[in-house]
């Protein structure tokens, strides 16, 4: 779940099949049920009909929430952190960055620096079509050390200068779960 009205329609989707939300958070759903066992396969269907999954295992739960914390540090918090990506991952979740970062690895087929850098990208994008910021401001809002780097970035991700994404707007910015 990446925005509130997933989570809307989760919650709604848990309530249609009979369960209690307490709190609905983007990866996580806390029940009032302490066990949901003659439900599973009801709430598995009615999760994947809309395009979700239900996590079981741990590795795909500290996965999602490591997507989770990139995610809103980027979209919400303007990347605005005290300490490195790793330092904040690792206390965030209470693990080790190097377990994080193989398990990430593992499962994802890519680095979280890579995925971090993915999710900046995007917000880049996002950015520089609402046309409100100049990409000097934006570089500081998203916390690079300059916007030659900013650009060079941009570039290798995308095939593209900053100026250029933004004469074509036309081409389409990637959804943040498909990241």
């Amino acid at each position: 779940m990446v925005c509130n009205r997933c989570k809307m329609v989760v919650k709604s989707t848990l309530e249609k099949i009979d369960l209690h939300p307490v709190q609905v958070e983007l990866g996580e759903i806390e029940l009032q049920e302490n066990d949901i066992s003659s439900v599973k396969r009801e709430l598995q269907k009615a999760l994947q009909h809309l395009g979700f999954d239900l996590l079981d295992s741990k590795k795909t739960q500290t996965i999602e929430k490591v997507k989770n914390l990139i995610t809103n540090l980027v979209q919400h918090k303007n990347n605005q952190i005290q300490v490195t990506l790793s330092e904040y991952l690792s206390k965030e979740l209470a693990q080790d960055y190097s377990a994080l970062s193989n398990l990430f690895s593992e499962v994802e087929g890519t680095t979280i620096e890579k995925y971090y850098i993915l999710q900046k990208i995007e917000k880049v994008k996002e950015l520089l079509v609402y046309d409100e910021l100049t990409l000097s401001e934006i570089a500081f809002q998203l916390n690079y050390s300059s916007v030659s780097y900013l650009s060079n970035q941009f570039k290798k991700v995308t095939g593209l200068t900053p100026s250029h994404f933004k004469r074509f707007r036309t081409i389409k910015r990637n959804s943040l779960d498909s990241l």
